[in-house]
């Protein structure tokens, strides 16, 4: 079991619907966050991207030399920049971290946002043009020579010719919920990353793609995206679950269901349809909570509890095949320690971590 953090290059906050407790993603805290990521025994954590965000591989660069294990989990999309240059980054980045780079490809699902950065696409173009993205890409990373005539992508004799750390390639790690991106993931990917719903509807999922993979000849490997708050007590720990959206209005919620509206990622619809923007019946599932998806898009759910059943949440998703957990809480900075603290010892997450926090 992998246990992933998040770097939060937008901004990070006590509290959700509010600027009050809200802190900016400053080199110092993004630097206070890595680090704890490093020395806590996370695997890595992941560095999104969106026109909010600060440039995930320039704060992966940043992190590189003030940490010494954690892996880099950099958010790429395709048809943003060419899959030559990409594949170019990648290495750079795996040689200077020392082997430590991994790559999530993000497609992107609000046509407005994308627009504003030149993509003017829809839905299934988007993906066909990750496809070739990765076509070309792979191999790169691995030090094939690429020519390669797509519909979107046409490159001639392609090649990355710096040396790397990784062999036989940097990692990939992708998520989408459509058809569309269900090929693409079963075309590709070392890691299929869903988001945080009912473990009955990931066990579907994981199940499409696991099909779709054995009919290419391939094998793929699962992940989840989940927000965690744990604390001692089920009490305490639903307790800061209500104090994070304290102070999020009703007007706050309806604005965001009409962002979300507007976007066409299938994902995105799936997490709205757990909470159809209602604060009434938020805990889905035993201990998953969609709080955090009436306000904020993309992942939206949190596993909520105490260590004894959080582990047992992690444990239902191991069983489906889930070997990845890629997770994040508000503030980044506590929550990482919460977790390390609190669920990794029963998690037997890697015995370096217990002694870590035992010496303390």
């Amino acid at each position: 079991m992998d246990i992933f953090w998040y770097i939060p290059t937008h901004g990070d906050s006590r509290y959700l619907g509010t600027t009050f407790g809200s802190r900016h993603a400053t080199p110092s805290y993004l630097r206070q966050i890595g680090e704890a990521v490093d020395g806590l025994g996370f695997a890595g954590a992941l560095l999104p991207t969106g026109r909010s965000c600060e440039d995930a591989w320039v704060i992966a660069s940043s992190l590189a030399p003030v940490t010494r294990n954690m892996k880099f989990l950099v958010a790429v999309r395709p048809g943003l920049v060419s899959p030559t240059v990409s594949a170019r980054m990648a290495v750079s980045l795996d040689r200077v971290s020392g082997g430590r780079c991994l790559i999530n490809v993000v497609t992107g699902g609000d046509p407005v946002e994308l627009a504003g950065e030149g993509l003017h696409v829809d839905h299934d173009t988007r993906y066909q043009i990750t496809d070739e993205f990765l076509t070309v890409f792979r191999p790169l990373v691995e030090g094939t020579e690429v020519n390669f005539e797509g519909r979107h992508i046409k490159v001639r004799s392609g090649r990355v010719l710096i040396d790397k750390e990784q062999k036989p390639n940097v990692p990939l790690f992708f998520g989408g919920s459509s058809s569309a991106g269900i090929e693409v993931a079963a075309r590709h990917v070392d890691v299929y990353l869903t988001w945080g719903e009912p473990p009955a509807q990931v066990a579907e999922k994981i199940a499409r793609v696991r099909r779709r993979a054995a009919q290419l000849g391939r094998t793929v490997r699962f992940g989840i995206r989940l927000h965690i708050i744990v604390r001692e007590t089920e009490h305490a720990a639903w307790t800061a679950a209500q104090d994070l959206i304290k102070y999020v209005s009703d007007d706050a919620i309806e604005l965001a269901q009409q962002t979300f509206a507007r976007m066409d990622s299938e994902g995105q619809r799936r997490m709205v349809r757990l909470h159809r923007g209602r604060r009434d019946e938020l805990e889905i599932s035993p201990n998953l909570w969609t709080g955090i998806g009436l306000v904020r898009g993309g992942a939206g759910t949190a596993l909520v509890g105490d260590p004894v059943k959080l582990e047992q949440r992690f444990r239902e998703y191991q069983e489906i095949g889930i070997d990845t957990f890629v997770l994040s809480g508000y503030p980044a900075l506590e929550e990482a320690y919460y977790v390390a603290e609190l669920l990794f010892p029963r998690l037997r997450k890697n015995h370096r971590v217990a002694e870590t926090l035992a010496a303390g």
